[in-house]
């Protein structure tokens, strides 16, 4: 009798701690094996062009206040084709239709900034002056804006300069949220105020009638 009250609870122990054993074992296997419904319903994502000037210069956007400054330093008007490189939110193509009633094109490689550029541009009311373009800045054309909007490091801006003045035309106007453009000396340059990075200094150009040789190269 004694021995048979000793196996009894020895035998179930066992049994109880095997099952539990399977059943945590088995855990992990249950779910490897469970299909991804939701990454076989993804579509595969496109190939996205590595940008790396968006990665010199990661997206920051620009206080709103300052952005309608940078509008007003650059004089813009209805009359107007504001680009912005490097968009990001598109919040300053969308205030130059908002506010000032000019076309607004934002040039952005985040897929994700683009998407919630137009969203916003719809919410704005302002869907039919705007448009994103999902796009290195780089091999972006701008022969049809009047007006450029920066807010890019300055070597960037050194090395895009050659470019804008190529297409540009004589008149219109690059206009740059702190930083400048080499050794090209800007015809203004605005105390903007504070912002969450400081103070904000504006700097304008207008592309002149002879460009200088100097400023079609780069220091590269």
């Amino acid at each position: 009798m004694t021995l048979t009250r000793l196996r009894r609870p020895t035998i179930l122990a066992h049994l109880l701690l095997i099952g539990g054993l399977l059943v945590v074992l088995g855990a992990p296997g249950n779910v490897l094996a469970q299909p991804d419904s939701t990454q076989e319903d993804s579509p595969t994502p496109s190939p996205v062009t590595v940008d790396t000037s968006q990665k010199d210069a990661p997206f920051v956007a620009t206080d709103r206040r300052v952005a309608r400054r940078m509008l007003e330093v650059a004089g813009v008007t209805p009359d107007d084709v504001v680009y912005d490189l490097g968009s990001g939110d598109g919040r300053i193509p969308i205030i130059a239709a908002q506010e000032f009633g000019a076309r607004g094109v934002g040039i952005e490689i985040d897929p994700d900034l683009v998407a919630q550029s137009r969203s916003q541009a719809r919410a704005a009311g302002v869907a039919d002056q705007v448009e994103f373009r999902r796009k290195d800045l780089f091999d972006a054309d701008v022969r049809d804006a009047t007006v450029v909007a920066l807010y890019l490091w300055p070597e960037i801006n050194v090395k895009l300069r050659p470019k804008l003045l190529r297409q540009l035309d004589p008149g219109d106007r690059i206009v740059s949220h702190d930083f400048r453009m080499g050794d090209w000396e800007p015809d203004r340059t605005v105390d903007a105020g504070k912002d969450k990075t400081g103070r904000a200094t504006l700097y304008l150009w207008t592309v002149p009638e002879e460009i200088p040789d100097h400023l079609l190269r780069t220091d590269d």
